[in-house]
């Protein structure tokens, strides 16, 4: 089978500023596509910003004025799907002929999801809506359902999208296995050290090529956080390719902004499954069911 190229985008967003940040996101995905990558994933959040460090004024029982119009410097920046952006991207994909993965944070009515959007040469194909925000994230998120979990076809097998922490759901993960998975790609904000080791075990699991993405930005490049040195990293990166034997391909990278790439085999899939299939051959379906509610809304 012929290699398949693929790119991790290890960037910051330009926070609070949809235009600037999907202008980085467009001129990033062109430089990608001109390496000669065919898949490119980005980070959670990158348009426009996953707020780390910003509380937006919110404790048990109390909300501040000041933290209400940091939210709404926040909702004003998020964007719609469809929409002008999402039109953009999906312009960019099909004059490249590429696929793509970029989270981004998505206005739907008065609520805010913390969302990956997939496109393809086609253009847009759908979206992922994280399911669970963690901790802080549920005063500004709302939460995802089952009718958003897909995977797509590529030349270089099926690609979906688990979200940071969406990663340690389990039966999350066993749900995307089911549906065919084979290129795992998951934006993170996460950049600590354990995070590698997170991936190479869902790499080893999954028998899949697992493509993590996080940001590099500094703390001066939001505007909510006063008083620290602006030169201070806030997330570092760590962006990781690995193969589906759990080895590492590219990264981590904890250096600066860069474009991390990775000739993938799609035969090594195949090679993996030879010994575990956690939804075939090495599933006990007459022991575990699993069952999963697709429906839109609760």
């Amino acid at each position: 089978m012929d290699l398949f190229r693929v790119a991790v985008v290890q960037a910051g967003s330009v926070p609070f500023d949809r235009e600037r940040s999907t202008r980085k996101a467009l001129d990033l995905t062109g430089q990608a596509i001109r390496s000669g990558a065919r898949l490119i994933v980005f980070p959670e959040a990158f348009i426009s910003g996953y707020p780390k460090g910003t509380d937006f004024g919110a404790c048990v029982g109390m909300r501040s004025p000041e933290g209400r119009k940091w939210f709404r410097t926040y909702f004003e920046s998020a964007i719609t799907v469809p929409g002008p952006e999402v039109d953009e991207l999906a312009s960019a994909t099909r004059e490249g002929g590429a696929y793509l993965v970029i989270g981004i944070i998505e206005r739907d009515g008065g609520t805010l999801y913390c969302t990956a959007l997939f496109f393809g040469p086609d253009g847009l194909l759908g979206k992922h809506r994280k399911l669970m925000p963690t901790a802080v994230e549920r005063i500004i998120w709302g939460f995802g359902d089952g009718s958003t979990l897909p995977v797509f076809d590529t030349p270089g097998g099926k690609m979906g999208a688990v979200i940071c922490w969406e990663n340690y759901m389990p039966l999350l993960r066993a749900a995307i296995y089911a549906r065919g998975i084979q290129i795992y790609c998951a934006p993170t904000a996460d950049d600590r050290e354990t995070w590698v080791p997170t991936m190479r075990h869902i790499a080893l699991e999954s028998r899949c090529f697992e493509l993590s993405a996080c940001q590099y930005i500094r703390r001066g490049d939001y505007p909510a956080i006063q008083g620290d040195d602006p030169q201070t990293v806030l997330m570092r990166g760590g962006s990781v390719i690995v193969n589906p034997l759990g080895r590492v391909m590219a990264g981590p990278d904890y250096s600066d902004e860069k474009i991390l790439t990775a000739d993938l085999d799609p035969g090594e899939i195949a090679e993996g499954k030879f010994d575990l299939d956690v939804v075939g051959h090495y599933a006990r379906p007459d022991v575990f069911r699993l069952e999963v509610n697709e429906k839109s809304g609760f």
